[in-house]
């Protein structure tokens, strides 16, 4: 008898459990969004995620979706936070220069993609959204017009493009936002490090095992096919010096407090 109650107890938690939590292709539903719509919103931290199920497939529960309805007002409203263009072309349009002047712009670091595709000829597509466009192009009018500044045409010169880099900012940020734990938190920024630096700042084999075990996955919309993954691979492993130095000073903050809760839990890893 006591075995079925504790049957009947599981059930009925678990049938309470899927009463209030949703899978992402529903909650995309319920909020009037398309997948990669919902996507961009989940990124963004627009719409927060819940429990895992036993897979690992995100769930939703319904509480959230009740409050971003609420904050949002119609789906018009939501849609219109995470819409994105995609390509200088596109994005010049929203802003309005012509596409050689969005592009002096996006290189030199005054409009952050928040994505990206690999077209067909493994070239790197960025995407932009659309509100954060016009923000800009009132916000600046003045960099819409005139010659480029003296610091932009030092860059330009140099060959410099800060799209990867700024993407990889707001990437690793928004990544950030998401977890309070330590040991999550070093693992977001372990993910951009190359391997070799890597090694240096994690010494101890066990310790990279627990971080590459949490290591966020690709964004949304990361290539499949093997030679545009490799593509986009690059995207996600910080290039210059002064970035990767900045993201293993910020693991090495991180770490601290990873290894002073497993002092005080006698376990390595998320609690």
């Amino acid at each position: 008898m006591t075995m079925q109650t504790g049957t009947v107890l599981r059930d009925g938690v678990a049938e309470a459990a899927a009463d209030v939590l949703v899978g992402g292709v529903q909650a995309a539903g319920e909020l009037g969004l398309s997948r990669s719509e919902f996507a961009r919103a989940v990124q963004l931290g627009i719409v927060r995620a819940g429990p895992r199920a036993l897979g690992g497939a995100a769930r939703y529960e319904r509480a959230e979706l009740d409050r971003v309805r609420s904050a949002a007002g119609p789906p018009e409203a939501l849609r219109e936070r995470v819409e994105t263009v995609a390509g200088a072309q596109a994005a010049a349009e929203v802003v309005g220069v012509g596409p050689s002047r969005f592009t002096r712009l996006a290189r030199c670091g005054h409009v952050t993609p928040v994505g990206y595709r690999i077209n067909r000829y493994r070239a790197v597509v960025w995407l932009y959204l659309t509100a954060e466009l016009g923000g800009f192009a009132a916000r600046e009018p003045g960099m819409l017009r005139g010659v480029a500044p003296p610091e932009d045409r030092e860059l330009m010169a140099a060959g410099a493009d800060l799209r990867p880099r700024k993407w990889r900012g707001r990437h690793v940020g928004l990544l950030l936002r998401r977890t309070a734990d330590p040991w999550e938190r070093a693992a977001v920024l372990a993910s951009v490090l190359p391997e070799d630096e890597l090694r240096e700042a994690v010494p101890d084999p066990a310790e990279r095992i627990v971080l590459a075990a949490l290591a966020p996955p690709p964004p949304y919309g990361h290539p499949q096919v093997p030679a545009a993954a490799a593509v986009a691979l690059r995207l996600l492993e910080a290039g210059p010096p002064d970035e990767i130095h900045w993201y293993r000073t910020s693991l090495d903050f991180a770490l601290t407090g990873a290894r002073d809760q497993s002092k005080s839990t006698g376990e390595r890893g998320p609690t």
